[in-house]
Formats: C-alpha cells, sequence, structure tokens
C-alpha cells in the first residue's frame, strides 16, 4: 500500500503527514501561528512566510520520527502547490521538490481545494462518487459537483469575500480575538441571533452565487452604532451567514440533478451553526450528510497527503519545474463569474 508524505504551507498552519493509499493516517504534526499574527488580527504573509521556512523542515523529520520509517520508505511527496498566499505556498513545494530530487520519488502537486475536496473520503470508505460538495473556508465559498479526482463541476463561487473571510473580519471589528471564526461562534452563544437586523446578499436571487461584502458592511456599522452588544452582534451575522449559506445550496440542488451526498469541507464547517443546518438541508432531501471530523475540516498536510494518495493510485504526478499557484480553480472551465477580485 502506497505510503505519501504531504505537505501543508498555504495559509498560517505549517504541516506534515505521512497517510496511506487505505487511509492510515500514520503520522501527523502541525505548527499554527496564532500568536505571531494575534497583533495584527489577522495573517500577515510575510510573517506566515518566514515561520512556514522555520517549522517545515522539523516538521517532517517529526513525522518521520512518529512513524519510524525514512524517506526512503515513501512512494510520493504531495505538497501544496496552490491557491494561497503564495510565499508560504512556495516554502512547501520547494520542500517536497528537494524531497523528490533526494529521493528519487514522485512528486505531486496537489491543489489545496482538492485536499479539502477529498478529505471527508479519507475518513469514510463508503463516499462514492459523485457527491455535491459545499467547499466554505477562509479563501472561498463554493458549491461544486465533485465527479472524482481531478473532476469538478463548479455550480457556484462567491463574487467578493468568502464566509470564512466575513467571521474574521467581523471578529476583528468586535474585538474578539483571533482566529476569527471560533471567536464569533463563541460569542454567539451569548448572543440574540434575531437581535441586529443584517442583510442577507444574493438570498433569493437567480444567480447561483454568494456575497458576503455587504454583509461585513453592515456588521460595521452595527457595530459603529453603539446599539448592540458584541455578542448580539456576532449571533445575528452568525445567523445571517447560516441562511445565506441555505439559501445558496438550496438553489444549487434544485438546478442539479440530485447526488446521493452532500459533503462539507474547509474551515468553516467546523462551525457548528453550520453544520446542523447543512444536517437539516440533506435530512430533507434524503441525502447522506458527510463532514469530516473537525481537525481535518481546517488546514492540515493528512488531507494533502491523502489527495496525493489518491491522485498517485490514478497515475498523477508532476514534473519538478511545476510552478506554485496564488489561484488555482478546481473547475478551470467554469465560466467567469461577476465581481472584482472573485474568488474563481
Amino acid at each position: 500500500m502506497a505510503v505519501i508524505l504531504g505537505l501543508e504551507s498555504s495559509c498560517d498552519e505549517t504541516a506534515a503527514a505521512l497517510v496511506t493509499g487505505d487511509r492510515r493516517i500514520l503520522a501527523h504534526k502541525l505548527a499554527g501561528q496564532e500568536e505571531r499574527h494575534r497583533p495584527y488580527g489577522g495573517v500577515v504573509p510575510e510573517i506566515a512566510a518566514r515561520a512556514h521556512a522555520e517549522k517545515m523542515t522539523p516538521l517532517v523529520e517529526a513525522v518521520f520520527a512518529e512513524a519510524g520509517c525514512s524517506l526512503s520508505d515513501v512512494d510520493a511527496i504531495a505538497a501544496t502547490a496552490g491557491p494561497g498566499l503564495i510565499g508560504g505556498v512556495m516554502v512547501g513545494l520547494v520542500t517536497g521538490k528537494a524531497l523528490s530530487l533526494a529521493s528519487g520519488k514522485p512528486l505531486i502537486a496537489v491543489n489545496h481545494l482538492e485536499g479539502h475536496a477529498l478529505s471527508p473520503r479519507l475518513v469514510d470508505e463508503n463516499l462514492d462518487f459523485p457527491y455535491l460538495l459545499l467547499l466554505v473556508s477562509g479563501g472561498h465559498c463554493q458549491i461544486l459537483r465533485v465527479n472524482g479526482v481531478g473532476r469538478y463541476e463548479r455550480l457556484a463561487t462567491t463574487i467578493d469575500d468568502a464566509a470564512g473571510e466575513a467571521f474574521d473580519k467581523t471578529a476583528k471589528l468586535l474585538g474578539l480575538g483571533f482566529p476569527g471564526g471560533p471567536a464569533v461562534e463563541k460569542a454567539a452563544r451569548d448572543g440574540d441571533s434575531a437581535a441586529v437586523p443584517l442583510p442577507r446578499p444574493l438570498a433569493g436571487s437567480k444567480e447561483p452565487h454568494f456575497s458576503f461584502a455587504g454583509l461585513k458592511s453592515a456588521v460595521l456599522r452595527a457595530s459603529d452604532s453603539g446599539n448592540y452588544s458584541a455578542q448580539d452582534i456576532a449571533a445575528s451575522f452568525q445567523q445571517a451567514v447560516v441562511d445565506c449559506l441555505r439559501d445558496r445550496l438550496e438553489f444549487a440542488l434544485k438546478n442539479t440533478e440530485r447526488l446521493p451526498a452532500l459533503v462539507v469541507a474547509g474551515g468553516v464547517a467546523a462551525n457548528g451553526a453550520v453544520r446542523a443546518m447543512l444536517e437539516e438541508v440533506a435530512a430533507a432531501r434524503d441525502m447522506r450528510f458527510v463532514a469530516p471530523p473537525l481537525w481535518l475540516c481546517t488546514d492540515n498536510a493528512a488531507m494533502i497527503g491523502w489527495a496525493g494518495a489518491e491522485r498517485f493510485a490514478l497515475g498523477m504526478t508532476d514534473p519538478l519545474d511545476i510552478a506554485a499557484r496564488p489561484r488555482w480553480p478546481l473547475d478551470e472551465t467554469a465560466a467567469p463569474a461577476r465581481g472584482a477580485g472573485v474568488k474563481a
């Protein structure tokens, strides 16, 4: 059974893992950067890249030590090649290239989004293609039909900001701390989700896409007004995001053929209110609901190793001159969505 070394460094998590083709995680190590970025209320790309350069080699050494094996026991090296903060992506990809060159083992350049998209299959051997995927993270918010490894049909994307980015900006506006997603969810538990009148951008629209920029602006106005507590704003914001996700997902379900499973992946998939809504949507349509465990929702190297294992099994490897990509859509044939700075 193939053993794949996975490397992840697309944002602010440095990670390495050893994963097998039969869904075993032999070792996984992750180094966060929260303390370095907390004073700024968000991820600073230059700081992130330097931290990746410091941490990647020790993490690789640590996973080999934990698994009791060495580079010679690996069948391929899978590294995130994009999308993400380009400085960080380059650290992981160059490390993967160096290990590939030194060992003679194949390199697999993994799309970070494909890592998320395939991650539920790492823990659920009964999840077969095709399935409907809600990919919701700090940088992306998309609905995709997952037809197979490397075969994705984009049904919707964000025309401006992603849901995870909106969570982070809301946390910063309210002074809730970093990382923003968990901070907003925690504050929302003590708030009234109906207290603050916030918009649901594109809800009810015949356009399939998402939009969260206007919601962020409304949160800013509510915060500046002084009329609401941080907890009420957080709860109302979270409910608005849930409502937007539900509306756009139900639109997609009405306009595509029925699939057996509804799958969620990405960092926002760790949010309890989002998961509860998705379970309701799936149950109402007699679909299986599949979500990775919480630790596998956020950025990690196990999902990169697993995506590498899926690609390796199909003979998909890459040359050493493959370039890092700050943007890399899963469906490169999808028609452009409107909006400046749209996340394809």
